[in-house]
This record gives C-alpha cells, sequence and structure tokens, in this order.
C-alpha cells in the first residue's frame, strides 16, 4: 500500500511515524514544500542561538500523544517549580542523564506568562490578588468587579468573540486585556470574528474559573486537573521542539520512509470521490505520483487551488477562506530594563515569563518571548545574555511583511524602546523571521465552512489532518490526534470514521485552553 503524505510538521510526520511503526506493508512518501522539518513547530538557529516560531509546551491530556512524545525524546525531571535557575540542570540529573551530554531530552519547566499593560506587568489568567488591584489602580478594579457582576446577570446572546469574553470576565476586563489583542492577532475587531474561535481556544475559562483555581489548587496534585492556562509546568526538549521532530524524522527515513524537501505541490487529480494522483515541483522540475491513500496538512485554500476538479460551491468557499501570518525578530541583548520583581529565581534575575503578551495600545507588537526561559540551551551564552522573539500578526502583502529586514528590525527595536523593555544600544544580533498562514480565521468565508468539510468526507482515500489540513487552530497533541485518527482509518483497524477526524478538539471540557496566538 502507497500513502503520500503532504507536509512535514507535526501532524504529517505523525502520519508517517504510526504508519510505519504497525504496519510493515506500508510505502510511506512525506513532500515539504520547505527546506525545514517540523513546519511552525520548527527550531530556527541564528548564531549558535535558537528560536521557537511561537512557542510549543509539551502537555497533553491525551495518552496516545505523551506516548509518542516520550518514546521520541524521553521525558525527564522532578525539578523544583520555583527554580529556573536550576531548573534543566536538575531535571536532567533527577532524570539519570548528564546535563552536559543528554541531548534528545525533554526537560521539565515552569510555566510563567504574564501581560504587559499600562507598562505594568499583569498575571494571566487575570487574578484577584494585590498586585493586580495595584496596578489596574482604584478606580479600574471596582469596574472590573461591577462588569463582571453584571455579565453574571445579564448575559449576552453570543454572536461574536465579543460577547463571547464579555460573558465570562465582564466588559471592563474585556476592554483592558482582551479585545486590542485580539484585535492585534486577526487585524479585525472581536466583534466580527465567531464566538466558536472562543468556544474552541478559551472553552470553560472565565473569570470565575480563574478565582475557583486558586481557591482549590491547594488540594489538586496534578497539572491535568486544571485548565492548560493554569497550569504550572510542562515539558520542553532542549534545544526547541524541532529537535523532537527532527528525530522523528530521522527514525521515519530509518523505517522506510521517504521525505522529499522543498516539494511544492502544484496539482492534485480528482476524480469524482477519489484521488488518483498529484505533481509536485522542485529544483529537477515537476514530477507526478501515485497513491492508495493521500493524508494533507496543506492548507485547505491551496488545496482546493490545487485540485483538477471539485464542486463549485466548496471551491468557491475554500478559495475565499482566510488566515492570518506570523513575522518574529529575535533579538540577543545585553540585559533588559524590565526587572524580575518576582519571587522565582532565575539566572542573571531576568523577567521568568515564557511568554509576555503586549496589551500596549501604542504598539504593534502583540507577544515576546523569552527563549531563555523556554530552555536556557536555547541560547549560546544564557548566563549572560538574553535571547527574545518580538511576534508580529499580519497580513501577507500588508506593509509590515513587504518590510525589508533591516527596517523592520530597527521598526522592531523602536517599539521596544518606546514601551520601557529594552534600550537600542544593548542589541548585540537580531534576525526576522517570516511564517504564511500561521492562523486559520473564524470569519469570513469560514461562515460556510461546512460545505467544504463535507466535500473532503466524500472523497474516500483523502484525509486532511493537522491546523491547516483542517482550517481549525488546532494545538500539537490535537494535530497529531488527528494524524493518528488516519493512520488507524488507511491499516483498517479501528472503530473510527472519516468523522472522526473532525471530531478531535471539539468537546468544550478538553483542558487545553490558552490565550490566542500561542501553540
Amino acid at each position: 500500500m502507497k500513502v503520500l503524505i503532504i507536509g512535514a510538521g507535526p501532524a504529517g510526520l505523525t502520519a508517517a511515524y504510526d504508519l510505519l511503526k504497525k504496519s510493515k506493508d506500508i510505502e510511506v512518501t512525506i513532500l515539504e514544500s520547505s527546506p525545514y522539518i517540523g513546519g511552525i513547530s520548527r527550531t530556527h538557529e541564528h548564531n549558535g542561538n535558537r528560536m521557537d516560531l511561537g512557542g510549543h509546551r509539551f502537555f497533553s491530556k491525551d495518552p496516545r500523544v505523551n506516548a509518542l512524545w516520550e518514546e521520541i525524546m524521553p521525558l525527564q525531571g522532578k525539578a523544583s517549580k520555583d527554580d529556573i535557575e536550576t531548573l534543566t540542570e536538575k531535571s536532567l540529573v533527577e532524570g539519570g542523564a548528564d546535563p552536559e551530554t543528554a541531548d534528545k531530552v525533554m526537560l521539565l519547566r515552569h510555566r510563567v506568562s504574564r501581560i504587559f499593560f499600562l507598562r505594568k506587568f499583569f498575571d494571566y489568567p487575570i487574578s484577584l490578588n494585590w498586585g493586580t488591584f495595584k496596578n489596574m489602580g482604584f478606580l479600574n478594579t471596582m469596574k472590573a468587579g461591577f462588569g463582571y457582576l453584571g455579565s453574571c446577570f445579564h448575559e449576552r446572546k453570543e454572536n461574536s468573540l465579543e460577547d463571547f469574553y464579555i460573558n465570562r470576565f465582564g466588559k471592563p476586563l474585556y476592554k483592558m486585556f482582551f479585545e486590542d489583542y485580539t484585535t492585534k492577532l486577526w487585524g479585525v475587531s472581536p466583534k466580527e470574528i465567531s464566538p466558536s474561535w472562543g468556544a474552541q481556544r478559551v472553552k470553560g475559562l472565565s473569570l470565575s474559573k480563574a478565582i475557583w483555581s486558586v481557591l482549590t489548587k491547594p488540594f489538586k496534585k496534578k497539572d491535568k486537573e486544571v485548565e492548560t492556562s493554569l497550569i504550572d509546568t510542562f515539558h520542553y526538549p532542549k534545544y526547541g521542539p524541532g529537535e523532537l521532530y527532527e528525530e522523528m524524522a530521522n527514525r521515519i527515513v530509518d523505517m522506510g520512509g521517504r521525505i522529499i524537501k522543498e516539494a511544492e505541490v502544484t496539482h492534485i487529480n480528482r476524480e469524482g470521490n477519489n484521488i488518483v494522483s498529484l505533481i509536485y515541483k522542485d529544483k529537477d522540475g515537476e514530477h507526478e505520483l501515485e497513491a492508495d491513500h493521500y493524508i494533507s496538512s496543506m492548507a485547505i485554500k491551496d488545496l482546493y487551488e490545487s485540485f483538477s476538479n471539485s464542486p463549485l460551491e466548496a471551491k468557491e468557499v475554500a478559495t475565499n477562506l482566510l488566515y492570518r501570518d506570523f513575522i518574529t525578530v529575535g533579538l540577543l541583548v545585553d540585559h533588559l530594563k524590565i526587572k524580575n520583581k518576582t519571587k522565582i529565581k532565575t539566572v542573571n534575575n531576568i523577567v521568568p515569563d515564557d511568554w509576555i503578551y503586549i496589551q500596549e495600545r501604542d504598539v504593534k507588537v502583540g507577544r515576546l518571548q523569552i527563549f531563555n526561559n523556554w530552555s536556557p540551551y536555547m541560547v549560546e551564552d544564557y548566563k549572560n545574555k538574553v535571547f527574545m522573539g518580538l511576534e508580529y500578526f499580519c497580513n501577507e502583502g500588508d506593509e509590515l511583511w513587504n518590510m525589508d529586514d533591516e527596517s523592520f528590525i530597527n521598526f522592531a527595536i523602536s517599539e521596544m524602546e518606546k514601551i520601557d523593555i529594552l534600550d537600542k544600544g544593548v542589541v548585540l544580533d537580531s534576525c526576522r523571521l517570516k511564517v504564511k498562514k500561521a492562523y486559520p480565521a473564524y470569519f469570513g468565508a469560514y461562515e460556510h465552512f461546512d460545505v467544504v468539510k463535507n466535500d473532503l468526507l466524500n472523497i474516500d482515500n483523502l484525509y486532511c489532518v493537522g491546523r491547516n489540513g483542517q482550517h481549525r487552530y488546532n494545538n500539537m497533541d490535537h494535530s497529531m490526534v488527528t494524524s493518528l485518527i488516519a493512520s488507524s482509518l488507511i491499516r483498517g483497524e479501528t472503530t473510527y470514521t472519516k468523522e472522526s477526524l473532525w471530531d478531535v478538539n471539539t468537546e468544550q471540557s478538553y483542558h487545553e485552553e490558552k490565550k490566542e496566538g500561542e501553540k
């Protein structure tokens, strides 16, 4: 049996790995349009320092995914959650590994994410503690309290993402902490975005849930008993997420699989309810391949543009689906202006955050990553330097996208100066990366997406998996689950149906909630 897989991100790699591991009679080929492995979960290296394109926590409630991660890269560590400085070394040593020589391991990390607003830090999720009240001020605190009470007694009909947030946090908190960030992320007001985005991404999280979590936390023993936005720890590959997926790719090749990079799928020959072949283009020209089954993680818009024929209504919706693109700037700096005023110990006393959400309205940057805190091994000189990622959300072809690298980097540095994160003189090195179709949009043609979904379900030998493959803002583990289901269906060893592929990450109680922009 021959299987062709489009895309070498977490979804495509998982499908290939599972097929080859569980069957000796399947020939698997992966076509990857870029020169890289891992998709948006890859790790980019720049002059000895590493960048995670968006930040990828390895935490899942699905035992199949956890088992697969640990099979590829052992989970290490039982380190103290309040000591980031020694967390990596402790986790390796307690896991039985030498911190200097053990590379292919997952480190235990302590999660810290905060909101930067009014040039001050606020907990994320919002907590009702003295620090929050002090930073908000008496008037804003009173407004937030009465606003939340008002939302409890007068629930809105949820026609938009704005309604969704106000029902859970009240209008004042929505205005302070959600409206501007969401607008930065999507480029449109939350009034124009489907509430299904919130139902999928923040599900059960609300102010009441956050308060209840604080009250009950002393009685809970495991992170997986709480909302993911509230967890304290997660695992992370020593050299970033790309390390795990590159190892998975190596094992796929060792098992006989084939991975062809810089191979862009340009045409898919569809006849009725079957795919009969596809054409891809590389440096040597065009090539046609045939298979019994096809697994696609390519963007649905691109998929339909490559089909030889498809129902007009489905094609009309699919080719008009919208996406949000992504730019990240890596800055290596000598030190930051913002200081660590928490009780968490860090190397060189830098701020302990993995992510910092920039809620300030006078800059375009959406979020910062501090790579030192994801893993000290991401930074060549982590004891003396800070490597950070500045994240911008944009549309391909807009002003930000078309700006040349040098101009954009200078613009990003000026924004950091403007909000007192750093001074320009401390920047030692920099780079810029652009990512197309990072975020499938829940507005525009998405309103009619069921037409596309039903058409795809009718193609007997095509299985759509992953974030772009389903036009759904899946997390890594959700994307991997869709591929495990596809593998099971192809091997004929399952009680699943093709509809099961589309049921992943739709249940309201799944504890994988996070702020928009987290991957």
